[in-house]
């Protein structure tokens, strides 16, 4: 077992480290400017308990909370610092990679850990494993529990995994997979596990936000999750997702060719971080990010093995080579658009990337809304535009403060579909609307999907006669209330 103070050990491990943050947060300053799908709504949320705000009590939030207290710690900032504790994140999940495998094996495997998950982390753009977001987040408790539970510590194994479902509800996963490392602790894991979600559904009991989380969590991602999509799309998504991380199952196949005494428990981790990827064979590219912890680990074995003497000096070739052609082709494929927002940045220019289009008429909605804001003003948005409440760092001026809730129809689907999953729900929460008065309303959806525009509904096309259009942009209409 590698000692991590052993004076051999620190100097390299120091250089490893230093440098692989450099390159994390060089990576993630080539887009400082620019604002991802999935980590603007936890910041917007974040800014809301600065005001003061309860999440699922005075807002709509239908994630766990802790991502929202992740967001906190640098004062849900965009720009710069958002992702300065982006790389510093990362850089603890290469670090506890390292721990983790070269304490199961040796200080060899323990560099291929880090190697494996820095370059993971860095070369899948616009990869979710590059924004702080729940399927993000979760990694470190996820990659902590089991690691904790192989060492025997079943206790707060348990109850890193209970911390992992208040980032992320598939957090269930990794208490099964904590489970195979040890079935006769399985009281002390479950008691764990039951510590931080009885803290957590305590405080929201108290706040009077507990009827709230289960209805946003887990009655709305359920219905998310059920929606209908089709299962080819979500194949597709997933042999996408693995041509581009070939090089990490590569060396994670080549782990399971050999016997060892761990390979029983590690094999049920990586299915069941399989499965808990594949809730509604949907395969997010977010979502497979369940599956990196185990291919960090194993991989890093894999890796090592590669390079054994006991294989034939020309299958160890064949595998190198299938191996950096596997490096390659995400290097090859992601790697230039560094360079490309890196040049936009330095030149002061606009991205001209069609997927950062939606976050720069965010960007140009946020200033409209600010020339005439002041001290208290609100905002409320038509659509799934939480970036508006991130740059313009506003207060939601209703509890539901974007039009899932009142259309029915879920963001992953509401540009093409004006299908509801939950109309009766939906009804409901628009007559709660109307009762409200944010100062401004910003339609960032009648653009992409005019089945979807407020005004075809006609207690929202009511009220919105209170309010005067004060400009545009090429997608989003800019309302502020002048009514009486």
């Amino acid at each position: 077992m590698v000692k991590l103070t052993d004076t051999n050990t620190r100097g390299p491990l120091v250089w490893l480290f230093t440098g692989l943050f450099a390159i994390l947060l060089a990576a993630r300053l080539c887009h400082a400017d620019i604002l991802w799908a999935d980590e603007d709504y936890h910041l917007a949320a974040a800014i809301q308990v600065l005001y003061g705000k309860i999440p699922y009590r005075d807002f709509w939030y239908d994630k766990p909370f802790l991502n929202i207290a992740a967001c906190l710690l640098f004062a849900a900032k965009t720009g710069w610092l958002l992702r300065l504790a982006s790389a510093i994140y990362a850089t603890l999940l290469c670090g506890l990679a390292y721990v983790f495998a070269s304490q199961v094996w040796t200080r060899r495997e323990g560099y291929a850990a880090a190697l494996l998950s820095a370059f993971s982390l860095t070369f899948y753009f616009p990869a979710p494993t590059l924004t702080l977001e729940p399927d993000t987040l979760m990694m470190l408790p996820h990659l902590a529990a089991v690691y904790l539970a192989w060492r025997g510590r079943p206790l707060l194994a348990g109850a890193m995994a209970g911390i992992a479902t208040w980032f992320n509800v598939k957090g269930l996963f990794v208490l099964a997979a904590c489970a195979a490392f040890g079935w006769g602790g399985l009281p002390i894991l479950a008691l764990g596990f039951l510590i931080p979600n009885a803290i957590a559904l305590g405080w929201l009991a108290g706040e009077h936000a507990l009827a709230g989380y289960w209805q946003q969590v887990w009655e709305w991602g359920f219905l998310y999750s059920r929606s209908p999509r089709p299962v080819s799309a979500g194949f597709k998504s997933l042999l996408n997702w693995t041509g581009f991380h070939a090089a990490l199952g590569l060396v994670t196949a080549v782990y399971f060719t050999r016997k060892s005494a761990e390979r029983r428990a590690f094999g049920i981790w990586f299915a069941v971080s399989f499965a808990g990827t594949a809730i509604g064979l949907r395969f997010a590219p977010r979502y497979l990010d369940q599956l990196l912890p185990p291919l960090w680990i194993l991989g890093a074995r894999g890796a090592v093995l590669l390079r054994s003497e006991s294989k034939p000096r020309v299958l160890r070739a064949a595998l190198t080579i299938a191996l950096g052609i596997a490096l390659a082709i995400p290097t090859v494929r992601f790697g230039p658009r560094y360079f490309l927002l890196a040049r936009d940045e330095l030149a002061g220019v606009p991205h001209r990337w069609i997927d950062v289009l939606m976050d720069q008429d965010s960007q140009a909605a946020a200033r409209l809304i600010a020339s005439s804001s002041q001290p208290g003003d609100t905002v409320f948005i038509w659509g799934y535009r939480p970036g508006l409440i991130a740059y313009t760092r506003l207060a939601v001026g209703s509890r539901i403060w974007d039009s899932q809730p009142l259309t029915g129809v879920p963001a992953d689907r509401h540009f093409l579909s004006d299908q509801p999953v939950v109309p009766l729900w939906a009804a409901e929460n628009r007559r709660e609307l109307i009762a409200s008065r944010p100062t401004f309303v910003a339609d960032g959806l009648s653009f992409f999907n005019p089945k979807l525009d407020p005004h075809r509904f006609p207690e929202v096309a009511h009220w919105l006669e209170n309010y005067c259009v004060i400009g545009s942009t090429t997608m989003t209409v800019v309302y502020r209330w002048c009514g009486p």
